[in-house]
């Protein structure tokens, strides 16, 4: 993950080199949900945005290159770094109570999307300067991630453990999709708005998916692989069943669903114009006398 890391930064940072109005780089900022086996609503688990539990919205913070290679399509690279947090306390399932468990997870997020642009207008307010546009457009692409979940309640690292008696990678492929929309002002600075929805091939970003070992001695930690003794509810006729059925080698999660997270950030990034400094030294007197075309100004942003 390191090396993906060094390999974006030195995008960033060559892509100076090239800019002719094509490249623009930037920041981001926003929150973060999840979707997967912790937490949810009174049903048992269901897809995209219907079980999202809105007061475990966390944070993500980013950084970007863009790189427009047709009128219509440009191609980004982002870096994220966001947590992802999940609470069977907050779930309105009473055998997710009964479960007791709980996550959160600082991720490492790389992805290379293509943008189609659907609408624009590069000239905001008709004054026919081109200072000033607005586009809007929807992505899709391939990324991968980092995932590192620990318990809310200490921080203890959970993969180690263990906790269903399964070793599972800490990085994984996804596949982001989503919408957005910027502004340009004075040609070189862009504010926008992005929601992205991100699939996984995982089922354990919260450390959860199948069932409890079969015995204790299959895992790290028994005492985080079981966490239902911990509520120190008393048996009774009526709720035997709910909380026996969490025990060694019982369901435990919905292997039939991947885990899913989303992200919806604000964005600011500088447009970078003209040839870079180097190519003007080097070339900029030959081309200066040469005999010049007169162009029509046209919107170059």
């Amino acid at each position: 993950m390191k090396n993906i890391i060094i390999i974006f930064l030195i995008v960033l940072t060559t892509s100076a080199a090239k800019a002719q109005w094509l490249w623009d780089y930037g920041v981001s900022v926003g929150v973060s949900n999840y979707l997967g086996d912790i937490g949810g609503k009174e049903k048992t688990r269901r897809d995209f945005l219907a079980d999202m539990k809105m007061a475990k919205t966390r944070w993500n913070v980013g950084g970007f290159a863009r790189y427009k290679i047709h009128r219509k399509i440009s191609l980004k690279l982002a870096l994220d770094y966001l947590r992802l947090e999940g609470d069977d306390k907050l779930s309105s399932n009473p055998a997710r109570n009964a479960r007791n468990l709980n996550f959160r997870n600082d991720m490492f997020d790389l992805a290379l999307t293509g943008q189609v642009f659907f609408y624009e207008d590069n000239d905001l307010g008709n004054t026919y300067r081109y200072k000033n546009g607005f586009r809007a457009y929807v992505f899709a692409g391939v990324g991968g991630y980092y995932s590192n979940p620990k318990t809310l309640d200490g921080g203890v690292k959970l993969r180690p453990l263990h906790t269903e008696g399964v070793r599972y990678s800490p990085v994984g492929i996804n596949i982001p999709m989503g919408i957005g929309f910027y502004f340009t002002i004075d040609k070189k600075h862009r504010i926008g708005y992005e929601f992205n929805y991100r699939t996984t091939f995982s089922d354990y970003l919260d450390d959860i998916s199948s069932n409890y070992p079969d015995n204790p001695s299959e895992s790290g930690d028994p005492s985080l692989s079981l966490r239902t003794p911990e509520l120190g509810v008393a048996i009774t006729p009526e709720n035997v069943g709910l909380y026996k059925s969490h025990d060694w080698g019982q369901k435990r999660g919905d292997k039939t669903h991947k885990d899913s997270y989303m992200t919806m950030n604000l964005t600011y990034s500088y447009v970078l114009r003209g040839k870079s400094s180097f190519y003007r030294g080097r070339y900029g007197n030959f081309f200066n006398n040469r005999n010049r075309r007169v162009r029509k100004i046209r919107a170059k942003f």
